[in-house]
């Protein structure tokens, strides 16, 4: 077990992934050579390579649209969008395309994807940062929604959303990716590392 904030414990869960399944390839805006806005993606495109973690153009629909195709051809995406405020350009590609592709090919393709994106307020994004749509994912048929509250369950969780042979929406509330939040917006983040939710097992589980 390794002291661990969120965004180390969702890193891990990628390396692992990474490591583990030839398949698994991670892309979004900036996840690649800057390692993502929270630094989640950190070293990974230095790990393995531009082919299997790479920067996309800001173009959120194309992101999704990618997944949906990569996802059918036997890969298993995972798509950064960079905040979920952003989402709603590839909303039609998630609710038309990837939840409903196993029903409508009858099960002949599926879209083992999965959408990441840091939702939420409490770290003065302003408008545009702030948002948390995760109920509009949870009406969907077809897909799983996911958010975890601490670094233990989400590097487990993440692990098993990249298993996942249907596309599972993977929401990281970006307040507490550094530590828990103890409901005083103001109040200074207390880390991860002096929580026992911290502690999170290095390899898969």
């Amino acid at each position: 077990m390794t002291a661990m904030s969120m965004n180390q414990a969702l890193r891990s869960a990628m390396d692992v992934m990474l490591e583990r399944d030839d398949r698994v390839v991670v892309f979004g805006e900036d996840v690649g050579y800057f390692g993502g806005v929270f630094r989640c993606t950190d070293g990974l495109q230095a790990k393995y390579g531009t082919s299997r973690v790479f920067d996309t153009p800001i173009a959120e629909g194309g992101i999704i649209g990618l997944a949906v195709g990569m996802g059918a051809y036997g890969l298993r995406p995972v798509a950064e969008i960079q905040f979920a405020d952003y989402v709603y350009p590839g909303l039609d590609q998630i609710i038309s395309e990837a939840a409903r592709l196993r029903y409508r090919s009858s099960a002949e393709y599926t879209a083992p994807l999965v959408v990441r994106m840091p939702c939420g307020g409490g770290i003065h994004g302003g408008q545009t940062h702030s948002q948390s749509p995760e109920g509009i994912f949870t009406h969907v048929c077809g897909l799983t929604t996911v958010i975890p509250s601490n670094p233990y369950d989400a590097k487990g969780l993440l692990i098993s959303a990249i298993e996942d042979n249907d596309p599972v929406i993977f929401l990281e509330p970006k307040r507490i990716y550094n530590g828990p939040f103890d409901g005083h917006h103001e109040a200074q983040i207390q880390p991860w590392t002096d929580h026992p939710l911290g502690e999170v097992p290095e390899g898969y589980f």
